[in-house]
């Protein structure tokens, strides 16, 4: 898929590691090669079943369209099933925010050390 193709609404995601980010595209602003989502939940695939964090009540993140790959039907909808089975909290607990930053954190730092990858 070419990523100017992303669409609002379609969850994307980041990986590092056993960790991957799943968001929500909100907008995708292509002059500026930018991605404006809304993050759903962060999953460490380090254990079965995955450890799955709640982000729903996250910030929304604007981050390069180049780092995100769109996520699978099938690779979601199981977790998504057991967020939206809970109410959001409406306000994000310290635990998750700390795991979304320091995510985030190793992320960027990780790729930031790369070449971009412009294939």
């Amino acid at each position: 898929m070419d990523i100017n193709q992303f669409q609002p609404g379609q969850i994307v995601s980041l990986e590092h590691d056993a960790k991957r980010l799943y968001a929500e595209v909100i907008q995708v602003v292509v002059s500026r090669q930018l991605c404006w989502v809304r993050p759903l939940m962060l999953v460490a695939f380090i254990e079965e079943p995955p450890i799955i964090t709640d982000l729903r009540d996250a910030s929304d993140l604007l981050w390069s369209i180049n780092l995100f790959q769109p996520a699978l039907d099938t690779e979601v909808i199981t977790l998504l099933s057991q967020i939206f089975a809970k109410e959001p909290k409406h306000e994000l607990d310290c635990d998750a925010k700390q795991q979304l930053n320091q995510f985030l954190h190793f992320f960027w730092q990780a790729h930031k050390e790369k070449p971009e990858n412009k294939d």
